[in-house]
């Protein structure tokens, strides 16, 4: 398996950001799994500062629902984190208006990067723009102690 940096998963995340379709969604993170990179995306859509946390809330759902992440506090965190960065990117054309998108999210070993590809404006006036962040978190294997969803197990 190839290695791939910062700059590779945060195209990948973009890619993911800017599918039209499922069909073509799911085409592009079957071909980021066969290049070791772990993709998910999710539709969103609101009056851009009442929704900034929805967004993120579901950011992180996508990503541990797609396998992305652990649900650890520090994967979840990054997550929150890159999309937070994505979103203030993108914030000061979109305060006071409705945006709807889709957010990507890709990730390889310890690189996390979320992309933001949302619409925004008023009637059909209508702009568009992207935000990126990243961040890195350990890819280590979980502690022995741990269960895949990042609970003790206490039976060890």
């Amino acid at each position: 398996m190839e290695s791939y940096g910062s700059r590779q998963v945060a195209g990948a995340a973009v890619r993911m950001a800017i599918t039209e379709t499922r069909e073509e969604e799911s085409k592009k993170k079957l071909e980021f799994h066969e290049l070791g990179i772990k993709t998910a995306a999710v539709d969103c859509g609101g009056e851009y500062v009442v929704s900034l946390k929805k967004f993120i809330e579901r950011a992180i759902v996508a990503a541990k629902r797609e396998g992305v992440i652990r649900e650890t506090h520090s994967e979840e965190g990054a997550i929150a984190g890159a999309t937070r960065e994505a979103l203030s990117q993108i914030g000061m054309k979109a305060v006071g208006f409705n945006v709807g998108g889709k957010i990507g999210i890709a990730r390889f070993r310890d690189h996390i990067s979320v992309a933001v590809f949302f619409g925004f404006g008023l009637l059909h006036l209508d702009d568009v723009a992207i935000g990126l962040g990243h961040r890195a978190v350990s890819s280590a294997p979980l502690h022995p102690s741990e269960t895949a969803t990042g609970t003790v197990d206490r039976a060890r």
